[in-house]
């Protein structure tokens, strides 16, 4: 043999050689050093993950009255799969459903995993499961679990606030990016469902079974040690009082309009309602889709909040805030009056609804006189009423817990002189001092800015929640900003007193009077170009210990004191008597 024959075969052993120790090599870091990896990568072919969908955190009034509950359901689900969709037609007769619908889900989910269930119908009736039980070995692919829907209180309807749940959407899978949610999970979309979802949904638990090589359950996997208990997700404690609430509802039932009553001290939400609303029941289940349609058809727009959303000229309302602003720059004092002859002239004449002499300050809100602010605004200024408006939470979001919020407006300087250069008309002015104008404010604007004065010039920011329940049921409170608008007292007492003469003296509002209860406010009529003016009203009660503060706005219901003052009254009593008033001492007065 040559040399170089020798040479080739050395090389070739050396090569045989180290091949069978790699092999070698690589065996023992599979089976020893890596075995228990690559057990756990194998098993994800024969192990089959169960999702235990946690119960959703439920909803209680300030009281722990039960708002919104959770209520079992069935829903029936096709793994593709498994599934053979010459058995669609069947399946749909079975489920009442359209012809295509499910070829359209199956359609809608081709991007995900063939072994994913996918949900074709939600809340089926117990004949529909007795008849896929029946055809069960006909439907190979199909199941059907118990799944939970919303259930909700007969007295309190309060959709602009709770929400609802819907199932969750490719964009929301894709921000999950599969931290949480799959495909089929309920997810919050409005309101507080959706405000507090991560507090509301829980913690998923997990079934694992061994699947054979055709999907078949063949036993739990590692004798169900290795499963995880699903826990139910947290309750929320509302600052709402049911009873308040319902009447707030009732009252607005044929009408346009939205109530909200804050507690002065805390900031809680007692009331928020707004009109029209809609029946949060059609969403727990499937929905129908004509009752979606008409809903989105409907001119009125029942699924808009005017509670937070809707602004509107805040009327003579707005002669309370300006009326502290002139006490506060020192515009006029407690012995300042100023002349009212039945108008002001600025330009062109502006009337007033009287003659009313010299006025001051408390008269001028008792018989809320147009004249006295056309003429305060000029000495208080524009950029300073701006200025001290926005410590009251006007022309600013509040920073509700509810996500939709408009800001409202109030204009300075640079708003007119962008709109009509550096010399805008000043008689402007004249109409913004009555809450006219260009002056906008949500309901929610005004109750907070009521309840602020109400309680002195403090308070927390306006907040539905309160807190929420611990799994041992204990209450947890929620923290929220404090408010301080380091007004004077004395100036602040001097409002509120013109406020008490509205409805206790000889003012705008005293047909609304009530035995045992002693009540401030402001009545206003915003002026609408579209139609009828609106009704407007603020108030807080008791005077002497202001419990709750509230407005209201009924759309064209003309003066304050016609529709939105009575309305007001009566949440004001039902919300003081669930609080301890006695009810013989409530009794709701009457127009004549």
């Amino acid at each position: 043999m040559t040399l170089e024959k020798l040479h080739r075969k050395s090389i070739l052993t050396f090569f045989v050689t180290s091949v069978f120790f790699v092999f070698i090599f690589r065996l023992f870091y599979m089976q020893i050093i890596s075995q228990q990896r690559y057990e756990e990568r194998s098993s994800d072919n024969s192990v089959k993950a169960i999702v235990q969908t946690p119960f959703r955190g439920v909803f209680y009034d300030r009281n722990l009255k039960l708002l919104v509950e959770n209520m079992p359901t069935y829903s029936t689900r096709v793994t593709p799969a498994d599934f053979d969709t010459k058995n669609i037609p069947l399946l749909e007769v079975i489920l009442n459903l359209q012809p295509g619908t499910i070829q359209r889900i199956l359609d809608a989910n081709k991007l995900y995993s063939k072994y994913i269930p996918v949900r074709v119908k939600k809340g089926c009736t117990s004949e529909e499961v007795g008849l896929l039980e029946e055809n069960s070995h006909r439907l190979e692919g199909v199941d059907y679990v118990i799944d939970i829907q919303r259930g909700y209180s007969e007295n309190v309807k309060a959709s602009h606030i709770f929400g609802y749940l819907r199932e969750i959407g490719q964009k929301e899978l894709e921000r999950d990016s599969g931290k949480y949610y799959i495909l089929g999970d309920q997810i919050g979309f409005i309101g507080l469902e959706k405000k507090y979802e991560e507090f509301l949904r829980g913690e998923k638990g997990y079934q694992y079974t061994l699947v054979d090589s055709r999907r078949r359950t063949i036993g739990k996997y590692k004798d169900g040690t290795a499963d995880v208990q699903s826990s139910k997700g947290k309750d929320l404690v509302l600052s709402l009082d049911s009873k308040a609430q319902s009447v707030a509802e009732q009252e607005l039932i044929g009408r346009s309009g939205a109530v909200v009553a804050i507690e002065p001290k805390t900031g809680e939400i007692l009331v928020l309602a707004s009109a029209p609303d809609y029946d949060l029941s059609e969403f727990s289940d499937v929905l129908n889709p004509e009752y979606l349609r008409n809903l989105q058809a409907d001119k009125l727009k029942p699924q808009y909040n005017r509670a937070t959303l809707s602004t509107f000229p805040p009327g003579s309302t707005f002669k309370v805030l300006c009326a502290l602003a002139g006490l506060e720059m020192g515009a006029i004092t407690l012995n300042s009056t100023l002349p009212c002859s039945g108008g002001f002239t600025f330009g062109r004449f502006f009337k007033c609804h009287g003659a009313h002499g010299a006025v001051g300050i408390a008269y001028s809100i008792e018989q809320s006189c147009n004249t006295f602010y056309y003429q305060l605004i000029f000495k208080i200024g524009l950029d300073r009423l701006h200025d001290f408006a926005k410590k009251f939470g006007i022309g600013v979001k509040t920073g509700i817990d509810l996500l939709e919020e408009s800001s409202g407006l109030i204009p300075n300087e640079e708003y007119y002189i962008k709109r009509y250069g550096k010399d805008w008309p000043r008689g402007i002015l004249v109409s913004l001092g009555i809450g006219q104008g260009e002056i906008s404010l949500t309901p929610l604007q005004l109750a907070h800015s009521t309840a602020l004065i109400a309680n002195n010039g403090k308070g927390f920011e306006p907040h539905v929640v309160k807190g929420y329940l611990d799994e041992n049921k204990n209450y947890v409170p929620f923290q929220f900003k404090e408010i301080d608008t380091e007004v004077k007292q004395e100036n602040i007492d001097i409002v509120k007193y013109g406020m008490f003469l509205v409805v206790e003296g000889n003012g705008t509002a005293t047909n609304i009077r009530t035995p045992g209860i002693q009540i401030a406010g402001k009545t206003g009529t915003a002026q609408n170009p579209h139609g009828n003016d609106h009704s407007l009203f603020i108030a807080f009660a008791p005077y002497e210990d202001p419990q709750i503060a509230i407005s209201v706005i009924v759309e064209n219901a003309g003066y304050g004191s016609a529709a939105a003052a009575p309305l007001a009254q009566k949440v004001i009593a039902a919300y003081l008597e669930s609080v301890g008033y006695k009810k013989d001492d409530i009794k709701i007065a009457v127009m004549q």
